[in-house]
């Protein structure tokens, strides 16, 4: 399944961004990495990126609002967040829309890769 998907990563931090690209092309994942919401809503990948990881806080456009405009889009990618901050509501909020896992930075690789697994899986349903 890895071959075939393909994992888009936005987050503002550049090495976040290369770190987690890293270990996921280390499992044989495709990634492209993004520095704001606002370049991947520019890309030509919105449309065939499989699984979502996105920081919450970034400036410009969040990661919460984000996942609001791809669902305002029709398109519901799984989405995995990851935030240095975490916040009870917040999270509330991007679980009950649908997100497969909210994770804190630093964030376990073996966990992440799980849940991109486990992304994977819901988007191939």
């Amino acid at each position: 399944m890895a071959q075939d998907s393909k994992i888009s990563i936005v987050d503002d931090d550049e090495s976040i961004r290369s770190a987690t690209a890293s270990l996921l092309r280390s499992y044989g994942f495709r990634t492209t990495t993004f520095s704001s919401a606002e370049e991947f809503l520019r890309s030509p990948h919105v449309n065939d990126t499989s699984c979502l990881i996105s920081d919450v806080q970034m400036p410009g456009m969040t990661g919460p609002e984000l996942q609001s405009r791809l669902l305002e889009l029709g398109n519901n990618v799984p989405i995995i967040f990851m935030t240095a901050f975490p916040d009870d509501r917040i999270h509330r909020q991007v679980d009950a829309a649908g997100a497969v896992a909210f994770l804190r930075k630093p964030f376990d690789s073996k966990l992440m890769v799980e849940c991109v697994d486990k992304a994977l899986h819901r988007s191939h349903q």
